[in-house]
């Protein structure tokens, strides 16, 4: 088991890996159609993507956090 300390990373990693996965598969196929080689395209459109995708989610996820509180009410706010 990995130290809390890792956790916002770990998710970064894991959700732009799978995310980064699903979007690369749709672009390619719509790209190239389903044929021999579409795996091969597939994933390597995908490793391209996500290392594109994992610095960049870790980058923007503060931002992210900070817009979404300012959408979002919290409890105290609701009881006023």
């Amino acid at each position: 088991m990995l130290p809390e300390r890792f956790a916002p990373a770990l998710f970064g990693l894991i959700l732009s890996g799978l995310m980064s996965l699903v979007v690369s598969g749709i672009s390619t196929i719509r790209a190239s159609g389903p044929g021999a080689n579409f795996l091969d395209l597939w994933m390597g459109a995908w490793l391209m993507a996500w290392l594109i995708a994992f610095p960049l989610v870790l980058l923007v996820a503060p931002i992210t956090r900070r817009i979404v509180q300012r959408i979002v009410k919290t409890s105290a706010q609701t009881q006023r």
